[in-house]
């Protein structure tokens, strides 16, 4: 099975209560990738500028992430700088420099059309239609979204929806797409819209897999050390559909639910430290250890 994401590639700043780092690799498909490639052999299409160092290509490829489709324009990477607040679940943006992703309209190279599970990262979705569009047969599509989108591209959204198996939003942007301020009400309510499974990210509180046969509530994975929160969402969706990939799965309910605990446990680790820190110092069998300890919290 392969597994296809296309999204953003940035350089990050960060300010945390904790420490600060300059400069470094982020973006939500260097978070889903690094964390999918703990199961499969990601394949990766994104736009990095003139000034992206060949530290970062080398990463990707001790990862075995495919980056066939990694393209460099003339200009400069994408760069986000942010600074979180004491309780770390909520964050101002200081600047944003879009560069070369602003002008990002992918192509897929022709060996990735085949691909059979697909991750639109958090993007326009008319940019995630066209991306749809180029893949002939998946087995699994799931995109993520932002309120950005359902306030200036909601019909674009709404035409998205049922064309895809899943979609993951928080918790706020359930209920500005749907105008439920009940959250199960909400989720019920994304899912009417198209969908077959919404997966509500909710932070620290965990997230909702809302399906055919109910709701599913996982728990964040207890970590003792909260470094820097970014990307935990990117790389928590690496975990569920690495994890799909790896087992040829057709989404269902009950392959969802293992999925979003290994994705759960993926999403605890990268928490500990800065940007894609954490994920490079550790192993599957660490990841497998978390799993048992995670399964051994939820039973009773």
């Amino acid at each position: 099975m392969s597994l296809l994401v296309v999204g953003s590639i940035a350089f990050d700043s960060i300010e945390t209560p904790n420490g600060v780092a300059e400069n470094i690799l982020g973006g939500s498909a260097s978070h889903f990738s690094m964390a999918a490639s703990f199961f499969t052999q990601p394949r990766l299409v994104g736009v990095v500028g003139q000034d992206f160092p060949d530290e970062h290509r080398a990463l990707f490829a001790s990862r075995g992430i495919d980056t066939a489709g990694l393209t460099e324009a003339k200009g400069e990477t994408f760069r986000w700088k942010g600074r979180y607040h004491a309780d770390m679940n909520s964050r101002d943006t200081l600047e944003v420099h879009l560069n070369v992703f602003g002008t990002f309209d992918p192509v897929l190279p022709e060996r990735f059309r085949d691909s059979s599970h697909v991750f639109l990262a958090n993007g326009s979705p008319t940019l995630q239609a066209r991306v749809l569009a180029q893949v002939r047969q998946p087995k699994a599509v799931f995109a993520d979204t932002m309120d950005l989108w359902i306030d200036t591209q909601r019909d674009d959204l709404l035409a998205l929806l049922p064309r895809l198996d899943g979609l993951m939003l928080n918790d706020s942007e359930a209920r500005q797409l749907t105008g439920e301020a009940n959250l199960v009400k909400a989720g019920h309510a994304v899912r009417r819209l198209g969908p077959k499974f919404v997966v509500l990210k909710k932070g620290e509180h965990g997230a909702m897999l809302f399906g055919e046969e109910g709701v599913f509530v996982a728990p964040a994975y207890p970590s003792s050390q909260v470094l820097d929160p970014t990307g935990a969402g990117d790389a928590f969706a690496g975990g569920v559909l690495g994890h799909l990939s790896e087992s040829s799965a057709v989404p269902t309910t009950s392959g969802l639910r293992r999925a979003m605990a290994y994705g759960t446990v993926i999403g605890g680790l990268i928490v500990e430290g800065f940007g894609l820190d954490r994920l490079k110092r550790t192993d599957r069998s660490e990841i497998d250890r978390r799993l048992e300890e995670y399964r051994n919290m939820l039973t009773f």
